[in-house]
């Protein structure tokens, strides 16, 4: 039996400041930055021994580059996953994921409950190459063992949901996706790898948009698939290699800073989300309030076993609509309109015109977005200051 080290104790926090960490002959301190598109070889016998894979090496920054590797080495000793890749954004990653694993001829099971962009891809983008696709309600697990069938090759969900934070059952749908032969992809970019663990709960495959809370302070774009070494070995490795989905050097660099200071940070925005959700929660025009941290949120037992917390999001709606939402946002002072999240600074959105603008109106309702409903996403701020320009708003949308 190998003998476990100190390294191999490490707990989240120290694995996100030195986990995967190689440093150069320089000793340096922070980790290098390698901006180079290509790599020499010391003869053509050692760039065909790298090519054959008979030799260890970087070849191509499209395929891996030393500091992106870094990043994700980082990021699969924080998961608990055996291999990564990381990619150009978050929707690389989903594309990537979903899209190596399928031919014409299979199908996709998703939770109807997405963002915008991932319905796209798999309501539109998949079924022009023969991959057909189902939507479910994602909270029903009888919706998703009717939905499976023979041919069915990947499910696919967000856990909570973008974007009126549903929690799905990830361990019974990785269940029933197994039962059919089929593998579960979790977009568990809501809830962070620091208070959900998808793979420990039956995933096969993690992906995140490390655009949000993984860098945090509005620098960058990035994604990460995460998963069992044989997967990506058989499935990802050459769809990401000549497709490019590849990410940046710098975006890694950037994304290593991130991660050092990720668990201080969602801490204490998840810390003043759930200060802000029991603040509109007591007033009279906020007609409901959604928190995975509440009690009162409709899978609220579900998320108390599969999250460490409640995280940074906060949905709510008003009950005056879009007008009533619109002056609300636009009275906001210190929270900005944005339609990212996960940042510093707290944002809000009104995804019934942005991020979900797409869907049809009945498609809304039944997803619960509706004209008056907002997504904020808290940030770093003096929760008294968030408190007290909400209240503003809420006032100046005519409280």
């Amino acid at each position: 039996m190998t003998k476990q080290t100190m390294r191999d104790r490490w707990r989240p926090a120290t694995k996100m400041v030195h986990g995967g960490g190689e440093r150069s002959q320089f000793g340096e301190t922070s980790e290098a930055l390698y901006l180079t598109q290509g790599f020499v070889y010391a003869d053509a016998q050692a760039a065909e021994a790298r090519f054959k894979g008979e030799e260890d090496g970087y070849i191509y920054s499209r395929y891996a580059n030393p500091t992106v590797s870094v990043f994700e080495n980082r990021m699969c000793l924080l998961e608990g996953a055996q291999d990564a890749r990381a990619t150009a954004s978050g929707m690389a990653a989903v594309t990537a994921a979903i899209g190596c694993q399928v031919a014409a001829g299979d199908h996709i099971v998703a939770a109807k409950a997405l963002f915008g962009s991932c319905r796209w891809v798999i309501e539109t983008l998949m079924p022009r190459y023969g991959v057909e696709c189902t939507l479910v309600d994602g909270t029903h697990l009888a919706a998703w063992r009717a939905a499976m069938r023979p041919n069915t090759k990947v499910a696919f969900l967000e856990s909570p949901t973008n974007p009126m934070l549903d929690v799905i059952d990830i361990a019974a749908v990785a269940e029933i996706a197994h039962e059919n032969g089929a593998r579960l992809i979790v977009d568990n970019v809501f809830a962070t790898p620091v208070y959900q663990k998808p793979l420990e709960l039956g995933a096969d495959i993690v992906v995140y948009s490390a655009t949000k809370h993984i860098d945090g302070q509005g620098r960058c774009l990035g994604g990460i698939v995460l998963s069992h070494k044989d997967w990506i070995d058989e499935h990802l490795h050459d769809y990401y290699r000549h497709t490019g989905p590849s990410m940046s050097p710098f975006n890694a660099w950037v994304l290593l800073k991130g991660l050092e200071t990720l668990e201080l940070r969602v801490a204490r925005q998840s810390q003043s989300a759930a200060r802000v959700a029991q603040f509109l929660s007591d007033q009279k025009t906020v007609s409901r309030v959604v928190y995975p941290g509440r009690d009162d949120h409709p899978q609220a037992e579900l998320a108390k076993r599969q999250m460490a917390n409640g995280s940074t999001l906060v949905a709510f709606e008003l009950a005056g609509g879009k007008q009533a939402a619109f002056d609300f946002v636009n009275a906001l002072e210190t929270i900005h309109i944005s339609n990212n999240l996960g940042d510093a600074k707290s944002l809000v959105t009104h995804p019934a015109t942005t991020t979900h603008k797409n869907l049809t109106p009945e498609d809304r309702v039944e997803l619960g977005i509706s004209d008056g409903a907002v997504r904020m996403s808290i940030g770093l701020e003096h929760i008294d200051d968030l408190i007290e320009d909400i209240d503003q708003a809420l006032a100046a949308a005519g409280r």
